[in-house]
């Protein structure tokens, strides 16, 4: 019996045993494969006759936020949309332009989010100029939103679905304003600003637009409407009075078309001919030949042409002389923050690097930001003007957004140069400090206790704001704004006078920023290139780079594999792992979310919560 229970344990521990080797081997297995994953990427084909598809997907964007893997995870679980690379998209067709691999460009734009005049303007020069090569552009949409009818417009070709619509209807600025909430709920929502137009902290003090905000809206908002409806008119060769009537007399439009909406677009000259998706692929089958893959047309998508592009340029020998092009987007917080978002050290270090790199001759700050935090936005602007006084000339290049601490970051630049369409500006500060001492006594919760000092308890959401931290969130906002606009006339050569004329917490757009003295030139992002190679002296021999934030191998390392074992996982889960929330909801919750982010040490902001465009 003995022998036998010997017997039968020795085999279930050899089995046991055997069980281990055979997971440490698939282990073992799932690392090398996810290094393979990792670092073995092949370099896609582009066929010697192709069309090169341009499909964004979800807004265009300066940097992709989250890292990797909570981008493929976000992606699959359908939590966000998708982003696409602005820089992507335009080398990609620029590169194109001069491919003789490319036969022609498809515009395939239904998948587009988010995207202001100022980006889209990007896009379209990048274009523009592939049309100048000869090649034919060829845009197609089951139906275009205003964003994506500004870049089907540059094709030569544009083709909608014949149950298709082509929707523009201007820009306007709407937004929350939660005055009666706050009062219902008893809270005590502290508001201390400085400057006439500083409406950021209206959505908490009123119930509706003020005059003065009503004012500056209009201006800015017909700015950028006159840019939109000029860059489609000349790319379309129509008039802009044809787009305006389009929308203003939508109703008799469509009224003549008997109701049809496509037809009214047709009519309009907005675009070329009715036709489905597989009609206009075989027409670009004309172009390129048939597809032997299955395809309708032989067609690469940008992702791929520009990883077979970069692949063969890396093989180049590259100038030692750097232009290191450094994105700062999103809302502007304290310390450390992630892609998407601008922290005050993250994006510091990032300023220093290029300080002390001697390979770096010049910088182009590119900044697509609402601003944020006073104090993380000093902190980085200190690290702009050493740069300067390092001897290395600095380009602020505004992307869509670049007001309140978007536009302190960028003062002390060299240059400063902005899209027709960039909003910026909002010169102003604000301070909010909500206590909820009322709400907490409904539910019969109250506050006492005793301190040593006149301060001792002052800023605790549970009791009233005092007089004295009243003062002194006053006076920290007035010495704060005093500060910013001494910054700017410094930095501008002007008057604190006439900075104080401008500011006040206007917001402006590019085009009355330029004639305002706020920037110094219109133009794009590579104007911006030029300007800092021409201040840098480097005569056309320099290599564009784009540093990332710092991190060490083993970071590197570990966010590669990550992004490997998020591709490989990706497509296990489900589809809709979580519920995703009504349109009509999404606003509010966005709201929120921003509220949620507010982390100043001092509660002071120099933020543009009203700089939207829709």
């Amino acid at each position: 019996m003995f022998r036998a229970t010997a017997k039968v344990l020795h085999w279930v521990w050899s089995g046991l045993d055997g069980l281990r080797k055979v997971l440490h081997l698939v282990l073992l297995l799932v690392l090398f494969g996810t290094l393979w994953a990792a670092f073995s990427r092949s370099i896609p084909l582009v066929p010697d006759k192709a069309a090169l598809v341009i499909a964004p997907q979800g807004p265009l964007v300066e940097q992709l936020s989250g890292d990797p893997f909570e981008r493929a995870l976000a992606e699959a679980l359908r939590q966000q949309p998708p982003e696409t690379l602005l820089r992507d998209v335009v080398e990609a067709i620029e590169k194109a332009g001069g491919d003789d691999r490319i036969s022609a460009l498809y515009l395939d734009v239904g998948g587009l989010g988010g995207a202001g005049v100022a980006k889209l303007q990007e896009v379209g020069r990048a274009i523009a100029k592939f049309r100048e090569s000869g090649k034919p552009v060829i845009a197609y949409g089951d139906l275009y939103d205003q964003r994506q009818y500004y870049l089907a417009a540059h094709a030569d070709e544009v083709y909608l679905d014949p149950q298709g619509i082509v929707y523009i209807d201007g820009f306007a600025n709407y937004g929350l304003f939660f005055k009666d909430a706050i009062d219902k709920l008893a809270i005590d929502w502290n508001i201390f600003r400085v400057g006439e137009y500083k409406s950021a902290v209206e959505t908490f003090t009123r119930n509706d637009m003020s005059a003065e905000e009503r004012e500056a809206s209009l201006v800015w908002l017909g700015t950028v409407w006159s840019t939109y409806k000029d860059d489609v008119a000349k790319a379309r060769g129509i008039e802009p009075e044809v787009l305006q009537a389009y929308a203003d007399d939508a109703v008799a439009g469509l009224r003549r078309a008997e109701g049809n909406l496509a037809k009214m677009a047709l009519d309009a000259g907005l675009v070329t001919a009715l036709e489905g998706r597989f009609a206009v692929e075989e027409r670009l089958a004309e172009i390129t030949g048939e597809d032997d893959n299955g395809g309708i047309f032989v067609g690469v998508d940008h992702g791929a042409y520009l990883a077979n592009v970069r692949s063969q340029e890396a093989l180049s020998k590259k100038s030692e002389n750097t232009l290191a092009v450094i994105v700062a987007a999103g809302e502007i917080l304290p310390g450390e923050q992630p892609p998407g978002m601008i922290g005050s050290d993250t994006l510091a270090w990032q300023l220093r690097e290029a300080r002390e790199d001697d390979a770096v001759k010049a910088v182009v700050l590119r900044i697509d930001s609402p601003g944020g935090s006073v104090f993380a936005s000093e902190v980085i602007r200190r690290e702009v003007a050493a740069l300067r006084e390092a001897g290395k000339p600095v380009v602020a290049s505004m992307s869509g957004l670049a007001a309140s601490g978007g536009y302190y970051i960028a003062m002390d630049a060299d240059r400063i140069v902005a899209s027709p369409a960039t909003l910026t500006g909002s010169i102003g500060i604000f301070a909010m400090f909500p206590t909820f001492q009322r709400t907490l006594e409904k539910l019969g919760v109250h506050s006492d206790g005793v301190g040593t000092t006149a301060l001792s308890g002052e800023f605790r959401g549970d009791r009233p704001l005092g007089d004295a931290s009243r003062e002194i969130l006053q006076q920290s906002i007035e010495h704060e704004y005093k500060q910013f606009i001494g910054r700017v006339a410094g930095a501008r050569k002007k008057t604190v006078e006439q900075v104080d004329a401008v500011a006040q917490g206007r917001v402006w757009a590019g085009a009355e920023a330029r004639d305002l003295g706020l920037v110094d030139e219109l133009g794009g992002y590579q104007r911006a290139i030029e300007l800092a190679a021409e201040l840098a002296k480097l005569d056309g021999d320099f290599t564009v780079t784009y540093p990332e934030a710092p991190g060490g191998l083993g970071d590197m390392l570990g966010l590669r594999i990550r992004a490997a074992l998020a591709a490989m996982i990706a497509p296990l889960l489900p589809k809709s792992a979580l519920p995703r929330l009504p349109p009509a909801l999404v606003p509010l919750f966005e709201e929120a979310e921003r509220l949620a982010r507010l982390a100043d040490p001092r509660n002071l902001y120099a933020y543009c919560l009203v700089c939207t465009a829709e």
